[in-house]
């Protein structure tokens, strides 16, 4: 594999080098301190802070040092961070310069890029010289071995769940109908004109459809509601108001008898004056001075000192009285009911006998209702021929194939998915997840921010925080989820016990699950339990020997 080259953050490699005359000594490792040690992958890299002391009396006057941390891997691959150079009090140069008599105390942070191999030691080598003459100074390792436990995300990617774009069915939908009847001013009566208008008819007809379609409509109550406008006398108000919805309740009790829905509750009210139905349609109204018309209404909270306020704004008021109270002397009747779809054994029986009939959300929730993800994908590549406009199948076929592990079929499909609809959340939140896989993190952000609102985005977010090491906020992405990868996050961010609860309620547990086992039994102590969990992670998948031999996790584990 090539060999990488890292960038190393400004500051002083650490030495501690002893005297020697005229020469520059060996170094010691037991004069450097490496956090963390061993090391440990975060989000790709390997960081590294090492401290160290130049002793007195070290730093020849005329000595140049360079140091390069390296990384060495097992299989012979390295790593390098960038070169940091020292320098004698007498050196004109760029490096920093230590003093012969003080020497000094020096901390430098560094960061590799991990190569998929968590056998590796980190080195400090140096290119040293006195004047003009070659020095050599030894290498010295400085920190064994690297904990990767959080690229097991790479593994956890595998059964993570896409986004599935969700049916719209629901069989049970609550609905309201409204009919409004209308009174001449200061009375009550129920006018044939009024039991005639359209909204009345359909009233009477929508109870006559319950009665007839009781599989598929439900009552639940009817509301009857009576206003008198605000202008007036408070006592003629409230009588009036009383008389139209008793002649309203009366009205709808006959048709619910006649509708044989004798057993339906009406619930009826009245309000005396209808302050709020004044100032909402005023506040919807061009009349002349409506913005004087709602200050008064919100200066003044007595009744009577609002009519009369109103009224001394002579020319709005008779726009009041042409335009705005008729529209208050009304009684309102609403039904409540609900329309009852298809049950689960209706949507199955008319997939097999003929699926045209179904809308798209039907076939769609028909899915939810088979096991066998082949037997999704029937259903799902059905829709796709019934509903040439919906992209929601499209991308529900893509996240069978990345549960399969065929991820070039799942971008194919979540293509088709855009072509029909460009802006599906899902379809996005989905290529991050495939990005993801690619390990190129970039592009899943990129994809991932463009998924908002998307169904499970949540649980996608997770598995971009997790990669990119931010375990605090991937645990918080994936509350309530039960899954590798949030059992991962919860281990990397010390959440031990949350994580035991995670990994037992894993719906469907493979190797990698036994495997977060292990290491979570391994950190807690449990060392029988990890044993045991690391058995049956190799038992289902042989390749975790391998991985485990050099695991520093599991170095107390019996393989």
């Amino acid at each position: 594999m090539q060999k990488n080259h890292f960038v190393l953050l400004p500051a002083a490699a650490l030495l501690l080098l002893t005297s020697c005359s005229g020469k520059l000594g060996a170094l010691s490792a037991d004069n450097f301190t490496v956090t963390p040690n061993p090391l440990e992958t975060q989000a790709g890299k390997v960081p590294a802070t090492v401290n160290g002391t130049f002793p007195e009396k070290y730093m020849k006057k005329k000595a140049v040092v360079t140091v390069t941390p390296e990384l060495r891997y097992a299989d012979g691959q390295t790593a390098k961070g960038e070169s940091a150079t020292f320098q004698g009090e007498k050196v004109q140069g760029n490096g920093q310069t230590i003093l012969y008599q003080v020497g000094g105390r020096y901390n430098i942070k560094t960061s590799f890029d991990y190569l998929d191999c968590n056998k590796a030691d980190m080195y400090l080598s140096f290119v040293a010289r006195v004047g003009s003459k070659p020095v050599y100074v030894p290498a010295v390792k400085v920190a064994t071995g690297i904990i990767a436990t959080s690229e097991l995300y790479k593994k956890s990617l595998k059964t993570a769940q896409a986004a599935i774009s969700p049916d719209g069915f629901q069989r049970i939908n609550e609905k309201k109908q409204e009919a409004a009847i209308k009174f001449l001013i200061q009375q009550a009566q129920l006018r044939q004109s009024e039991l005639k208008n359209n909204s009345v008819q359909e009233f009477v007809r929508l109870l006559e459809q319950i009665n007839n379609d009781r599989e598929g409509l439900k009552l639940n109550d009817v509301e009857v509601s009576a206003y008198a406008s605000p202008d007036g006398g408070f006592e003629l108000n409230d009588r009036l108001a009383l008389e139209r919805q008793k002649n309203t309740q009366q009205f709808v009790e006959q048709q619910l008898r006649k509708a044989k829905l004798n057993d339906a509750t009406v619930d009826a009210k009245y309000t005396a004056e209808d302050w709020d139905g004044f100032q909402e349609l005023v506040r919807a109204s061009n009349i002349q001075d409506k913005d004087v018309i709602l200050r008064v209404l919100s200066m003044y909270k007595d009744p009577q000192e609002r009519e009369q306020q109103i009224k001394n704004i002579s020319n709005a008021f008779r726009e009041l009285a042409d335009g705005i109270l008729p529209q208050l002397r009304r009684s309102r009747m609403i039904i409540n009911y609900e329309t009852i779809g298809r049950s689960d054994e209706q949507i199955q029986q008319q997939l097999k006998a003929d699926p045209s009939k179904l809308n798209v959300d039907e076939v769609l929730y028909a899915a939810t209702l088979v096991d066998e993800n082949s037997a999704k994908k029937d259903i799902y590549k059905l829709a796709t021929e019934l509903y040439l406009n919906d992209a929601r199948a499209y991308n529900n076929i893509a996240t069978l194939e990345y549960a399969a592990g065929n991820i070039d079929a799942a971008k194919s499909y979540i293509e088709q998915a855009q072509k029909v609809s460009a802006s599906l959340p899902e379809a996005a939140a989905n290529l991050g997840l495939i990005a993801l896989q690619k390990g190129d993190l970039q592009t899943a952000e990129n994809y991932i921010s463009k998924a908002t609102g998307a169904n499970g985005l949540a649980e996608v977010l997770g598995n971009l925080n997790l990669a990119k090491g931010n375990y605090a906020q991937a645990e918080q992405d994936f509350k309530d989820v039960y899954s590798n990868s949030a059992a991962l996050a919860q281990i990397l961010n010390k959440n031990y016990a949350s994580a035991a609860v995670t990994l037992k309620y894993i719906k469907n547990p493979d190797a990698t699950t036994d495997y977060l086992k292990a290491i979570l039994g391994a950190r807690m102590g449990n060392t029988s339990d990890a044993a045991q969990a690391l058995r049956a992670a190799i038992a289902k998948d042989s390749s975790y020997a391998k991985y485990a031999a050099n695991d520093i996790e599991l170095k107390n584990v019996a393989k």
